[in-house]
């Protein structure tokens, strides 16, 4: 039967017989070795008369590899004869005296790993402590190494693998040491013992420095001990140096100042062993003497202090103090530095600085004597020495080693002096403004700096431009200059004075005499330094009087005459005639000069101006000047009527009203008007008239215009009659004829009858008349041009018939022309 299909047999049937005798029959493991197992029952079964241990491979579990059989009595049994390290079922049987089964109990069990060699190393780690190796075996889940000694000491460690320590022991004893290996089914025998010794226990040190270069090791007797090695090194270096000793202490001479050294100590045995190392023990000798450096600065909050530094060549290691001492100062710090304050001027320090450490303090430094920074100098003044040039000086202060004298132009422009007296020369231009200052200095600082500013007088402008603006006005104009915020502008004539107080750059001067020759300056000032009175005047006059009392005389209708007063020492003057057409100037040196060609019908305004090299007088008061009127530039006449003709003219400027005329030998005809025609009566007709045409302005100023001569129309024929003539159908038309000059033409009106009759005759005929009609018959005369004249009046005729021709002519009346 395999493992697998007996496992589960004995796990069930196990299950079946605790059910059934749970409380009849109870085993357990009570321990297991490499080659055995013990057993432990209780049994409750009656009848009982032994009791039978046996135990199966678990991979065979049908067949018992060993047995055991006990009295009933008996509750614990052991079975032999085993393998180490290996699975096995025990089967623990209650007999009766037949060797029927009354009961049966099954357990799993592993025996222990096998029995192990001795250990095969053995070394006192520390005076307390065994590192143990071994040979580990197969099966082991760990193991434990017994220790006893001589003196009863006995105990068990577990430790999980090779190698392992054994701690807590005492130093310089003797050991004996044993291995088992332990499964879970138990441990093994021990392994035959090996005998090892502890070594001496270490020193435990105590050090200190007394010096620079010394360090003082100490340390409590250590039991056994022959003899003691003291090692030292510098901690930064790993370069040891040891010393022997039988006593227990020692002093290490040769070493660096302010340095950390470690050191260590074991004892050794008559032997010579050595025993377990000290801890480690670090001790920094004693700091050497610095070298002091003293400065001088200012906090924040202005005060001035003395930073005392100190440093060391080479570095010392860890935390150093420095105390610095003062008459009345004092400080202390680990930083390397600290500062002794508040520090006045002017003042000497002796100053001595004492480094400490852990190892405690160093000797002294020399003193240092330090000077503070020089006080500030006093009063400081300038004066100028010459045109341009300027002195500051100062009062001098204790312990300066030297002065710096500054001067700042308000231009950004600095002039310094680096002096060992109090006095510094600079230069000094006009319309700045100086800023001075000074201060002392020596090998520990600056003093504070003394300041005091000026300002120089405002430069003189050099550009001065003055321009007449009018007879009574300067404008006075210059480029802006330095340190100027006011110029005074000042026109002077005798004991007159006009001013002019101005910011900008130009001033105007008013209220000045015309033609008169003033002394002008303008003074540039500012707030500070006042006003500059050195600068140049000049010498100006103004322009020419105004001319005055203008009067005009007419010369002809185009020139006049103008008069005036002149007013002015020496002028030119131009009189001028100003219309909408135009200007027209005359000029004279005198006081009376003549407009001509002035035109027609225009008003003109006319004044007189002086002028000279000061300018141009304000004009005079003005004369109103106004022409003859114009001609019309056309005229024409037109016949209205026989005995009526209208006159009609362009406009003639300047004319307000017009008088026409018509004259001939025949008589004359006149119309007056403000308008530019007129309807003119009585006039005869086949007349030459002469034309003419009076312009009339408003102030009555007249002007005489002739135009071409004018011709009436030639006079209509009177006593026009329409007789019947022999002729069949013929009419003649008879006039009185008074013109012997002209053509005339005969026509019925609305029809195509006509007829002409030359210069000189009387009538004409009219053929293929119409009988039985009334007809309006009117006889021209025509001019040069054939043309007939339109203003003869019309005559109505009736004309009846008798048979086929003409019958009665009857005269019906006469109708003039519409």
């Amino acid at each position: 039967m395999g493992t697998v299909k007996w496992m589960t047999i004995f796990v069930l049937l196990g299950s079946c017989l605790q059910d059934s005798a749970s409380q009849d029959l109870v085993a357990s493991v009570f321990t297991a070795t490499s080659k055995s197992v013990t057993v432990a029952w209780e049994n409750q079964i009656a009848a009982t008369t032994s009791c039978r241990v046996s135990a199966a491979l678990l991979s065979d579990p049908d067949t018992i590899v060993a047995f055991s059989v006990f009295d009933p009595q008996v509750i614990m049994g052991t079975v032999n004869m085993l393998t180490p390290n290996t699975n096995y079922y025990l089967s623990i049987d209650v007999l009766d005296v037949a060797e029927t089964v009354l009961g049966t109990e099954t357990i799993g069990v592993i025996t222990a790993p096998e029995v192990m060699a001795p250990i095969s190393s053995v070394v006192s780690k520390d005076s307390t402590t065994f590192e143990v190796e071994f040979t580990l075996v197969t099966g082991a889940t760990h193991y434990i190494v017994r220790i006893q000694n001589s003196e009863g000491f006995f105990r068990e460690d577990e430790v999980p693998s090779s190698p392992a320590e054994i701690p807590s022991l005492t130093p310089y004893t003797e050991y004996s040491l044993s291995i088992m290996a332990v499964n879970r089914g138990g441990r093994a025998q021990p392994s035959l013992s090996v005998t090892a010794k502890t070594v001496l226990a270490p020193p435990v040190l105590t050090t200190s420095s007394a010096s620079t270069d010394t360090i003082d090791v100490s340390w409590g007797a250590i039991d056994q001990a022959a003899k003691y090695i003291v090692s030292i090194h510098l901690d930064s270096l790993e370069d040891t140096t040891e010393q022997e000793t039988t006593g227990t202490s020692v002093t290490i001479s040769g070493l660096e100042a302010g340095q950390l050294y470690v050191i260590n100590c074991w004892a050794l045995d008559a032997e010579d062993v050595t025993g377990e190392t000290s801890s480690e023990v670090t001790q920094v000798t004693i700091p050497p003497t610095p070298t002091v450096s003293v400065s001088s600065t200012v906090n924040g909050d202005g005060v001035t202090e003395l930073t005392v530094s100190w440093t060391f060549d080479p570095e010392v290691w860890g935390e150093i103090t420095g105390n610095v001492n003062n008459v009345d100062l004092s400080c202390t710090s680990t930083t390397g530095s600290c500062v002794l304050s508040p520090v006045g001027c002017g003042e000497q320090h002796s100053i001595q600085v004492i480094v400490s450490n852990a190892a405690g303090s160093g000797a002294p430094t020399d003193s240092e004597v330090f000077t503070s920074f020089p006080c500030q100098p006093g009063s400081l003044e300038h004066s100028e020495i010459s045109d341009g040039n300027c002195q500051m000086t100062w009062e001098a202060v204790d312990y300066a080693a030297g002065y710096i004298a500054n001067v700042l132009r308000s231009d950004s422009t600095l002039q310094e002096c680096d002096t060992a007296s109090p006095i510094c020369s600079f230069t000094c231009e006009c319309g700045y403004m100086y800023l001075m200052s000074v201060y002392a200095y020596n090998d520990a600082g600056e003093s504070t700096p003394v300041k005091k500013n000026f300002t120089t007088l405002s430069c003189c402008p050099n550009d001065v431009e003055i321009s007449t603006i009018s007879t009574e006005t300067l404008q006075a104009t210059w480029t802006s200059t330095r340190g100027a915020v006011l110029y005074q502008t000042k026109a002077t004539l005798d004991s007159d004075v006009i001013v002019c107080n101005d910011t900008a750059p130009e001033c105007a001067l008013s209220d000045l005499l015309c033609d008169t020759t003033y002394s002008v300056v303008v003074t540039p000032c500012n707030d500070i330094s006042g006003c500059n009175t050195e600068c140049q005047s000049h010498s100006v006059t103004t322009a020419p009087c105004t001319p005055t009392d203008v009067s005009l005389t007419e010369v002809d209708q185009s020139t006049y005459t103008v008069t005036w007063t002149g007013n002015n020492v020496e002028a030119d003057y131009t009189a001028s005639a100003v219309s909408d057409e135009g200007t027209v100037t005359c000029t004279s040196s005198s006081t009376t000069c003549d407009l001509s060609s002035l035109l027609c019908g225009t008003i003109y305004e006319v004044s007189v101006k002086a002028s000279g090299d000061a300018g141009e007088s304000l004009s005079s008061y003005s004369q109103t000047l106004e022409t003859v009127p114009c001609c019309p530039e056309t005229l024409s006449v037109n016949q209205a009527t026989q005995s009526m003709s209208n006159v009609v003219w362009s406009e003639a400027k300047g004319g307000s009203s017009f008088v026409a005329s018509l004259t001939s030998t025949n008589g004359d005809a006149r119309c007056h008007t403000a308008d530019n025609e007129c309807l003119m009566g009585c006039i005869t007709c086949g007349t030459s008239y002469t034309v003419e045409l009076e312009v009339i302005n408003h102030r009555g100023q007249k002007k005489d215009c002739t135009f071409e001569g004018f011709s009436s129309s030639a006079c209509c024929p009177t006593y026009v009659r329409l007789y019947r003539t022999a002729s069949v159908n013929t009419l003649y038309i008879y006039w009185r004829n008074s013109d012997s000059e002209h053509d005339h033409v005969a026509e019925i009106l609305d029809t195509e009858y006509s007829c002409n009759a030359a210069a000189g005759t009387s009538g004409c005929d009219i053929p293929d008349i119409q009988c039985g009609a009334t007809y309006h018959v009117v006889v021209s005369p025509l001019n040069a041009e054939g043309e007939k004249s339109l203003f003869c009046p019309e005559r109505l005729y009736e004309v009846s018939c008798l048979d086929d021709n003409i019958g009665t002519v009857l005269y019906r009346g006469k109708r003039s022309v519409e």
